[in-house]
Order: structure tokens, then sequence, then C-alpha cells
């Protein structure tokens, strides 16, 4: 075992300051992820079904015990514009959020911030009262 990755297994704060260049397979969809093209240092979801797993209490810590799939749930998007997927654990319920990837499946994205529009428990007639309250607070677009 060398240096970095006996650093690696015994710091559990490792990847709070070091870069996770680790390739993986998706545990959900058995996809191959590398770290290029990410767009970030520290690829934590599978870009083509944004599935992650759930390693970390706080980011970058892997101090979970867990170790569940965190399923994508809805998107939001933060203050500085940046998008970021929230994700809730199918074995514990944990919920966290992670910043999207630059190779990010677009339309599983869209698909997801589209859910809560297309859903059953929002009728059209809803909808659209919905929208109308919005207009008189300013514009949509």
């Amino acid at each position: 075992m060398n240096r970095e990755n006996k650093r690696r297994k015994y710091d559990k704060n490792f990847y709070k300051k070091n870069p996770c260049t680790d390739s993986f397979t998706c545990r959900n969809c058995g996809w191959p992820i590398v770290s290029n093209g990410a767009g970030s240092d520290h690829r934590n979801h599978c870009p083509n079904c944004l599935c992650s797993l759930h390693v970390d209490e706080t980011p970058g810590d892997r101090a979970s015990s867990c170790g569940g799939i965190m399923e994508p749930i809805g998107v939001w998007v933060r203050s500085d514009g940046e998008w970021a997927i929230v994700h809730r654990c199918k074995r514990c319920g944990k919920l966290s959020s992670n910043r999207i990837a630059a190779d990010d499946n677009p339309m599983k994205l869209m698909a997801i911030a589209m859910k809560p529009v297309v859903c059953d428990f929002l009728d059209r007639d809803r909808l659209k009262e919905m929208l109308s309250s919005m207009q008189s607070q300013g514009d949509l677009i």
C-alpha cells in the first residue's frame, strides 16, 4: 500500500480537502464512472442515473456506515444560480444535496425538475391559479 492510499484509508476527512479521482461503477445502473468531465474535483453521483451512495455524514468525511443508494428525488437552484440534486437514501431515508456536474444527463435532470408539475396531485386548474397569483409578484421569465 503506497503512502497516498494509506492516508485515504486512515484520514476520514481526506476528501474534504483533496480531489476524489477514483473511478467506480454505479451500483444502481452499472454505468462505469470516471472523474474526468464532471467539471469538479469531487465526483459524487452517477452522470447517467444521477444516483449516489450514502457514504458521508458531512461532505467528504466518509463516516456513514449506511452505504445505501441515494436516489434523486428533486432539484433546486442555489442562490448563485447553480443547480443541485436532492438525494434520499433508500435504506435510511437521509436527505442530502449535491451540485450537478457538467456531464450529468440533462433529460434526467429535466424529468426530475418537472415531476411536481406533471404529478396527479397538482391539477391544471390549480396550476393556472398558482401561476396567475405569481404574476402579480413580478415577471415569471
